[in-house]
C-alpha cells in the first residue's frame, strides 16, 4: 500500500515527470552540441586546436644561473607546474572534496547529474560539476552578466568540451591543467603562485593542512580568504580534512589533529620593488620587452622561461654588501654636514627635485597654477620615507621630503666574469622602491676620475714603455690646448718615479707624462682603446680624458676592466643565456661579441701594475684593514670635489666595479679622507669578497695573474721600485 500510494502521490508524479523532461533535454541538448547544430542556439564551442592546446596568460620567469627564481612579468601571476610539482596532498585534497569518481568517469559524472536534477526538483542547490567540468569553465570562462537560457546553454558546452577534454588528455594531464588554471587572492593564478603566495613554498611541499587550505577557498577565494574571512577559511579547510577522511586519505586520528590546528600563513606577495635583484630585472623587462616585440612574443602572456647569468648567492652578498657600507656612510655624511645644507648655495637643486617629482608632474597634468603647486608642496601630508633603521611612516611637507632624499649617498656595483661576460650580480642603488635610478645601468654615467688612468698606462706599456721606467713628476704642458698643465692633487712635485709608483700612487703629473708622450694624438688614441674595451659613451679628445674627465656607467668600466683579466680581449657583459618557451623550447641563445683590444703581454703587465696598487697604494687596505688575501688587481678614483667614489676590481675569474655618490654632484663630503673612491667604494667590494670567498658553493678561484705563455719583452721585477727618490708620497688621486 506504501508504495502504491507513493506511486499515485502528485507531487511525486510531477516530480518524475520534470526529471524526465531535464533528462531527456540533457540527452538531445549534449548530441545536437556534439555534432555542432546548435551553435545559433548555444554559441560556438572550443575548436579542436583551442582543446589540444588551451591557453591562458602565463607569466615569463626570470631565472638565475644557479636555479632559483628572481621574478617574474606578468599581467596574471601564474606559473605552470608539472604534475610530478603536485603534492599527493592537493591531488587527494581535490578529489575528496569535488569529485571522488574523477577515476572513474568520463567527464561527466551522471550519477551526480541525476542527483542535481533531484535536488534542484526538490528546491535544493547542490553543485555536481566534475573536476574536468571546472577545468572546461577555467579555461573558457562563461558569459559575464548570463540570462537563464545563457546558464543552460554555458552548463550543456561545459559538459560537451569536459568529454572532449577526457578524449585527449589522460586523468594526470586534466589535473595537472586544472590546477594550472585556478586562481587564488592576492593575484596569484595556478597553484604554483597560489602555494608561493600563502606558504612561500612550491606545490610539492605542501602539507596535508596546507592543500586543504587551497583546495577550500577554491569555493570563494573572497569569502574563504585566510587574511579577511580566518575564521570561515579554518571551517572550510576542516571541512577538506573531513571529507579527506570520509574517503581514507586521512585516518581518524590525523584528522583529530589538523582539525586542531590553526592555520599559519608566510604571506610572500610578489612586489616588483621587493626581492632580489631589483634593479637588474627592471633593466632586464626593458631589453625583453623590446626583444618581444621583435620576435612575435609576449613578455607578459607566452610564459617564457629566461634564464640569467645572476647567481642568486653572489647578488644576494653584493646588495648586502651595498646596504652595509652606505648605511655606514650615511651616518657619517649627516654629522659632516649637521647643522648646515650640504648643496650650499646650489639652491636651485631643490627645485630641480621638486619639478622632476610625480607629484608635481601630477598637479602640472591636473592644469594646477605655479601658486597653488607651491600650496601643495608646502602642505604636510603623512608619507613614508625610506631610512636606514627602516621605513618611517611621518607627516612632512612634500618639500621637505626633495630635501630629505638630497642627503642619501648612493651606488651602483656590477660583478662579472671575464672569461665569458658573464654578470653575476648587478646593484644598481639601495632600495629599488624609493630610489628608482639605476647606476649600473648602461645609460647611467658619471664621471670615473683616476679609474680612467690605466687605458694611458696601457698605450705606454703597448709602445714598450716598463713599469719600471723612471719619469719626472713635474707638471706638463699641453702647448696645442692652451697650455693646459694640470697638477698633482695635493701640490706636491719634483724627483722622479716609475710607472709603477705612477699608477700606484695615483699621481697625476705622471699619467700627464704618458699622454704627452703618446703624441698629439694621444687622446683620440686612448679613446680608440676605450672603445675597443666597450666604452661607448661620448668623449672628447682632450688631454684631461688621462685623469678621468669623462661620464662612463659602471657597466662600461667593468666591461672594459676585465678586458686586462681576459687576457687582453674584451668580452661583452652579457646578462642572458637563453630564453626558453613555456613547452621549454630554446627560442634564443646568446654569445657575447669579443674584440682583441690589446696585446696579452700588455694585459698581464697592466694586471702586475694594478695589482701594486693593492699591496702598496690607494687601495692597500683592502689587504692590511679588509684582510682579501686573494691576488688582485685595482685602481681607485676620486673625481673633483669628492663628488664620485670609484674602485675597480680585478681577479683572473671576477671583475667588479663601485661608483658611491649623491644624486647631484654638488652633494658632497668636503674631505679627501672620507670622500674617497678607497673610502667610499672600495668597503663595499671588500665586504662582497669577503663572503663570496668565505662561501664554499661558491668556489670562486683565488688563482695568481699567469703571464704570457711567451717571454716577456718588457721588464717587470724592479726590485729596488719603491725606492725612488720622490720622498713620501701622499695619499692623492
Amino acid at each position: 500500500m506504501k508504495i502504491k500510494g507513493w506511486f499515485y502521490n502528485k507531487e511525486y508524479k510531477a516530480l518524475l515527470v520534470v526529471f524526465w523532461t531535464l533528462f531527456i533535454c540533457f540527452i538531445i541538448s549534449v548530441w545536437v552540441l556534439f555534432y555542432g547544430v546548435t551553435k545559433e542556439w548555444f554559441g560556438a564551442l572550443p575548436k579542436l586546436e583551442q582543446l589540444e592546446n588551451p591557453k591562458s596568460s602565463l607569466a615569463s620567469e626570470v631565472i638565475s644561473s644557479d636555479g632559483v627564481l628572481l621574478g617574474k612579468y606578468y599581467l596574471q601571476n601564474r606559473s605552470n607546474a608539472t604534475f610530478k610539482e603536485l603534492s599527493p596532498n592537493l591531488i587527494h585534497a581535490l578529489i575528496a572534496t569535488e569529485d571522488i569518481r574523477f577515476y572513474k568517469h568520463s567527464g561527466i559524472d551522471l550519477t551526480g547529474t541525476f542527483a542535481i536534477m533531484f535536488y534542484t526538483a526538490i528546491g535544493k542547490n547542490r553543485g555536481s560539476s566534475t573536476i574536468t567540468q571546472q577545468l572546461a569553465k577555467n579555461l573558457y570562462g562563461r558569459p559575464k552578466h548570463p540570462t537563464f537560457l545563457d546558464k543552460v546553454a554555458t552548463k550543456f558546452k561545459e559538459w560537451v568540451v569536459a568529454v572532449r577534454l577526457e578524449e585527449r588528455y589522460t586523468k594526470e594531464e586534466l589535473l595537472t591543467l586544472y590546477f594550472n588554471t585556478v586562481a587564488f587572492s592576492g593575484n596569484a593564478y595556478g597553484i604554483k603562485s597560489g602555494s608561493t603566495y600563502f606558504f612561500d613554498k612550491t606545490p610539492d611541499k605542501l602539507t596535508q593542512s596546507e592543500a586543504a587550505m587551497l583546495i577550500g577557498i577554491l569555493k570563494g577565494v573572497t569569502y574563504y580568504s585566510p587574511i579577511k574571512n580566518p575564521d570561515r577559511c579554518l571551517d572550510r579547510r576542516n571541512t577538506v580534512l573531513h571529507q579527506m577522511t570520509k574517503y581514507g586519505y586521512l585516518s581518524d586520528a590525523e584528522f583529530k589533529r589538523l582539525k586542531a590546528e590553526p592555520i599559519v600563513l608566510n604571506l610572500t606577495e610578489e612586489d616588483h620593488n621587493e626581492g632580489i635583484a631589483t634593479y637588474f630585472r627592471e633593466w632586464l623587462r626593458l631589453q625583453m620587452f623590446d626583444w618581444c616585440k621583435e620576435n612575435g612574443y609576449d613578455l607578459y602572456r607566452d610564459g617564457l622561461r629566461i634564464y640569467t647569468t645572476i647567481d642568486s648567492r653572489m647578488q644576494h652578498y653584493a646588495e648586502e654588501a651595498v646596504t652595509q657600507r652606505l648605511s655606514e656612510l650615511q651616518k657619517v655624511f649627516y654629522g659632516h654636514w649637521k647643522g648646515r645644507e650640504p648643496w650650499g648655495k646650489f639652491t636651485e637643486l631643490i627645485d630641480q627635485g621638486l619639478k622632476r617629482s610625480e607629484r608635481y608632474m601630477q598637479l602640472k597634468r591636473l592644469r594646477y597654477s605655479d601658486e597653488e603647486i607651491k600650496r601643495v608642496f608646502n602642505t604636510p601630508v603623512r608619507m613614508k620615507l625610506f631610512s636606514w633603521q627602516g621605513e618611517k611612516d611621518t607627516v612632512m611637507t612634500p618639500l621637505d621630503s626633495i630635501k630629505y632624499y638630497k642627503y642619501f649617498l648612493l651606488a651602483g656595483f656590477m660583478s662579472m666574469d671575464p672569461t665569458n661576460g658573464q654578470i653575476k650580480a648587478w646593484v644598481g642603488g639601495p632600495n629599488y622602491k624609493y630610489f628608482k635610478y639605476d647606476h649600473v645601468n648602461p645609460e647611467s654615467k658619471r664621471q670615473v676620475g683616476s679609474t680612467f688612468k690605466p687605458l694611458v698606462y696601457t698605450l705606454a706599456v703597448d709602445n714598450g714603455y716598463s713599469p719600471c721606467q723612471k719619469v719626472p713628476n713635474l707638471p706638463v704642458t699641453f702647448e696645442d690646448y692652451d697650455n693646459y698643465t694640470p697638477t698633482n692633487a695635493d701640490g706636491k712635485e719634483g724627483g722622479e718615479l716609475t710607472l709603477y709608483k705612477g699608477l700606484q700612487m695615483s699621481v697625476n703629473n705622471i699619467v700627464m707624462y704618458l699622454m704627452k708622450k703618446l703624441g698629439p694624438d694621444g687622446p683620440k688614441s686612448v679613446i680608440d682603446l676605450a672603445h675597443k674595451m666597450g666604452v661607448s659613451s661620448t668623449m672628447e679628445p682632450y688631454p684631461s680624458i688621462a685623469l678621468g674627465a669623462p661620464d662612463i656607467s659602471v657597466y662600461e668600466m667593468v666591461g672594459a676592466f676585465a678586458t686586462y683579466a681576459n687576457k687582453g680581449v674584451w668580452t661583452e657583459p652579457v646578462y642572458v643565456t637563453r630564453i626558453e618557451d613555456k613547452e621549454g623550447n630554446v627560442i634564443k641563445e646568446f654569445v657575447p661579441r669579443t674584440v682583441e683590444a690589446m696585446s696579452e703581454q700588455t694585459a698581464y703587465v697592466m694586471c702586475k701594475m694594478m695589482e701594486r696598487v693593492v699591496l702598496h697604494g690607494t687601495a692597500a687596505k683592502l689587504r692590511y684593514f679588509y684582510q682579501i688575501t686573494a691576488p688582485t688587481a685595482g685602481k681607485t678614483g676620486t673625481t673633483q670635489n669628492n663628488s664620485d667614489g670609484w674602485f675597480m676590481s680585478i681577479t683572473p675569474n671576477l671583475v667588479s666595479g663601485v661608483w658611491v655618490g649623491c644624486e647631484d654632484r654638488a652633494v658632497h663630503f668636503r674631505s679627501l679622507d672620507i670622500g674617497s673612491g678607497s673610502n667610499m667604494a672600495m668597503p663595499i667590494y671588500a665586504y662582497y669578497a669577503k663572503k663570496i670567498y668565505a662561501d664554499s658553493s661558491l668556489a670562486v678561484p683565488q688563482n695568481p695573474f699567469m703571464p704570457p705563455k711567451e717571454d716577456l719583452t718588457i721588464e717587470i721585477n724592479c726590485d729596488n721600485y719603491e725606492n725612488d727618490n720622490e720622498g713620501k708620497i701622499d695619499f692623492i688621486e
